[in-house]
């Protein structure tokens, strides 16, 4: 890859305020996506949903905590696994210290998961995570909002993830679900999103992405995320 050139001060200045230039459209466009996105129609969920946790079994109505708004992070942790996702971990990184700032914008944010809530609380003790995180491991829930997949639709390299039909690589996938309870404590899907839709609310790729290599990944995406306390050095 060919390195940039070393200019002057004077020649730095005038290129960077040349790009600040789509950096503030690109700014615009975000604040008018999120608005319009605030604008999406609504589903009703009219489906009842069972969790397990901390506090014991708990409903999706349960899980808002006096809130009117849910964000639930599909965590990948399907029953088999030992451990968490390294990538779903990296992501928990991020928005573990977050959730105080959300909880006093009237958000309750939680992750769920397929495995059973002992192996959940185990590996959040060793990740060190304030986080609630539940056991969806009892209810249909992770596959009604395409964030697991049945062994033969994994067979056949055919479920519906992301919005499409596509091959969903494996049994669990990464991503997050938001809700909206209203006054009659009736609740809604107002919007929900996979794959990279979630690249965004991952605070060290924001940062890496300001740097001169970048993500520096190389094309082979998260081939080098480790859990917090696998890292080597």
């Amino acid at each position: 890859m060919a390195q940039p050139k070393v200019v002057s001060r004077d020649a730095f200045i005038a290129a960077r305020k040349k790009f600040l230039v789509k950096e503030k459209k690109f700014t615009r466009l975000r604040d008018e996506m999120a608005a319009e996105r605030r604008r999406l129609p609504r589903m009703l969920v009219d489906k009842d949903y069972v969790f397990d946790g901390p506090k014991g079994k708990e409903t999706l109505a349960d899980l808002f905590e006096g809130r009117t708004q849910l964000i639930v992070y599909h965590f990948m942790f399907p029953p088999e696994w030992e451990a968490g996702c390294p990538g779903c971990s990296h992501w928990a990184d991020s928005f573990d210290g977050s959730i105080v700032h959300i909880n006093h914008r009237d958000v309750t944010m939680i992750a769920a998961s397929r495995a059973p809530y002992k192996k959940i609380a185990a590996y959040k003790k060793r990740m060190g995570w304030r986080f609630k995180w539940m056991s969806s491991g009892g209810s249909d829930f992770n596959y009604d909002f395409q964030a697991s997949f049945r062994p033969e639709e994994v067979k056949k390299k055919r479920a519906f993830f992301n919005y499409e039909w596509q091959d969903p690589w494996m049994t669990d996938r990464e991503g997050a679900s938001v809700f909206f309870k209203d006054n009659k404590g009736r609740i809604f899907l107002t919007y929900s999103t996979h794959a990279r839709g979630i690249d965004a609310m991952c605070v060290d790729y924001q940062w890496l992405d300001l740097t001169a290599k970048g993500r520096d990944e190389g094309g082979r995406g998260q081939y080098w995320m480790r859990r917090h306390d696998e890292y080597k050095d």
